[in-house]
């Protein structure tokens, strides 16, 4: 008498069936990730813009005057973050930051006598778009 010797493992089609499983959930998680990216650089915006503004107090402390002058500042933005200075003067400053992953979201800042830039509406508050 023969013995019928007993196989194990995945069929073709259970392994296919996985890999389509898999498919799909990935599908969904991708954006998900891509949002949470954007997300943290649209952070970092408005985390240096609130550095930027401690940088700017300090130095009018010391020099009686705002500057546009990162390296006078002492200053270093994170990766791929951009300054973009309105006015700087013994009145007041204005700044709108950027990052081009975070495109199209910005953020302003104005400070004391300078003209407000768009988006800040109101002195002093970070305001993004």
């Amino acid at each position: 008498m023969r013995q019928r010797k007993s196989r194990t493992g995945f069929t073709l089609i259970e392994l296919l069936m996985v890999v389509v499983i898999i498919g799909i959930l990935a599908a969904f998680a991708v954006p998900k990730f891509q949002n949470t990216k954007g997300k943290a650089n649209a952070a970092a915006l408005r985390s240096d813009m609130r550095n930027m503004a401690t940088a700017q107090e300090a130095y009018y402390y010391e020099a009686n005057t705002y500057t546009s002058s990162m390296a006078a500042l002492n200053f270093q933005p994170s990766p791929g973050v951009t300054f973009t200075f309105g006015t700087a003067n013994p009145g007041g400053w204005s700044a709108v930051v950027t990052h081009p992953q975070a495109y199209p979201i910005q953020c302003a800042l104005f400070i004391g006598g300078a003209p407000a830039v768009a988006p800040a509406t109101i002195e002093g508050l970070i305001a993004c778009q």
